[in-house]
C-alpha cells in the first residue's frame, strides 16, 4: 500500500565575490545518481499474520524501507497509525475482482476508500476467475468509478493464472476500463512465470504511460516458484538491467520486495534485499 507532508528550510548567506561554487563530494554524485524510486516490502515478507502493525512499521524503519504492501482491507486503522507513527507509506492494498460473482468487488470497498482518501495508498488488483474482458472491465469500471469519488487510483496487478496475468492483460484491460484513475503494474516473478523475461524492454516501454507499480525480487530466469522469488541479490536474473530499463522509460514511481513463500528469518531476509537494493539503485541508475 498517507499523506506526505513536506518542509522546506530558507537559509540565507552572502557569498564573497569570485568564490568558486563548492563541488558535489563522490558520495553526494552517487547520491543523485541513485534510482529515486520509493522503495517498500510486500507483507508476505513482513511477519504477515504473526507480527503486529507496530512491529512491521518498526522493523521496516529500522532496515530503510519507505513502507508496506498490504494484503486486504482489515485492521486499516490501526496500521495507518502505526505506519504513520513511524513516517512510512501504505502504498498498496493488494484487494482481489472476480468478474462475474457476487463477490466481484474487494470486501468494505466503501469503507476502505473513504479512509484512502487524501491519500497515495493505491488499490492494487487482482482480476481472477472464469470470465471475459467485457465482464471484467464492468467489474473494474465499477471499482473504480467508486475509487475516483476519493481521489484513489487502481492499479492491476498481473497474476499468473488469472485472467489479468501479465502486464499485456492488464494493458489490454484498461484500454477497455476507459478511467483516467486505472493502471497497470508489472510484476517480475509473474512475467518471468509466464516465460516473458526476454521481453521486459517491450512491456516496460508499451507500459510506461500507464505504469503505477513494479515489483521486483531476486529469481532465475525460468523455474518454479522457489527460483523465480528469492530474496534481492540472489538469483541469476538481471534485476539491475530490468531496473536500468524502467529508469530510462522515465519511471519514478513505487517498487515494491515480492517476498510470497521465501523462506528463513524475515528480518533477515529484509536485511540483505536493503543491501542488494542500495547497490542496485545506483548502479541501474548509471547504465
Amino acid at each position: 500500500m498517507r499523506p506526505r507532508v513536506s518542509l522546506a528550510a530558507l537559509v540565507l548567506f552572502v557569498a564573497l565575490p569570485m568564490t568558486p561554487a563548492p563541488t558535489a563530494t563522490p558520495a553526494a554524485t552517487r547520491a543523485q545518481a541513485a534510482l529515486p524510486n520509493l522503495f517498500f516490502a510486500f507483507d508476505n515478507g513482513v511477519g504477515r499474520g504473526t507480527w503486529t502493525p507496530k512491529q512491521q512499521a518498526e522493523t521496516l524503519k529500522a532496515l530503510g524501507y519507505a513502507g508496506i504492501g498490504y494484503t486486504g482491507t482489515a485492521d486499516l486503522p490501526e496500521r495507518v497509525k502505526a505506519f504513520g507513527s513511524q513516517g512510512l507509506a501504505i502504498v498498496s492494498l493488494y484487494v482481489p475482482c472476480r468478474p462475474g460473482t457476487r463477490d466481484r468487488c474487494p470486501p468494505r470497498l466503501e469503507e476502505t476508500l473513504k479512509r484512502l482518501e487524501g491519500t497515495r495508498t493505491l488499490l492494487w488488483l487482482t482480476v481472477s476467475g472464469k470470465t471475459n474482458d467485457d465482464e471484467a472491465a464492468t467489474a473494474v469500471r465499477e471499482i473504480a468509478d467508486k475509487a475516483g469519488k476519493y481521489g484513489v487510483k487502481v492499479a492491476l496487478y498481473p497474476h499468473y493464472g488469472f485472467h489479468v496475468a501479465t502486464t499485456a492483460d492488464a494493458l489490454r484491460l484498461v484500454k477497455k476500463v476507459g478511467r483516467k484513475n486505472v493502471g497497470v503494474s508489472i510484476n517480475l516473478c509473474h512475467e518471468l512465470r509466464s516465460g516473458n523475461g526476454a521481453k521486459l524492454g517491450e512491456i516496460v516501454k508499451s507500459a510506461a504511460a500507464k505504469l503505477l507499480l513494479v515489483s521486483i525480487n531476486g529469481a532465475d530466469p525460468a523455474g518454479g516458484w522457489n527460483r523465480l522469488i528469492q530474496p534481492l541479490g540472489q538469483g541469476a536474473f538481471d534485476v539491475r538491467g530490468f531496473l536500468a530499463t524502467l529508469h530510462q522509460a522515465g519511471y519514478t514511481g513505487p517498487i515494491g520486495l515480492q517476498c510470497y513463500n521465501v523462506r528463513g528469518d524475515p528480518r533477515e531476509n529484509l536485511k540483505k534485499s536493503m543491501e542488494a537494493w542500495k547497490t542496485l539503485r545506483r548502479s541501474a541508475a548509471g547504465k
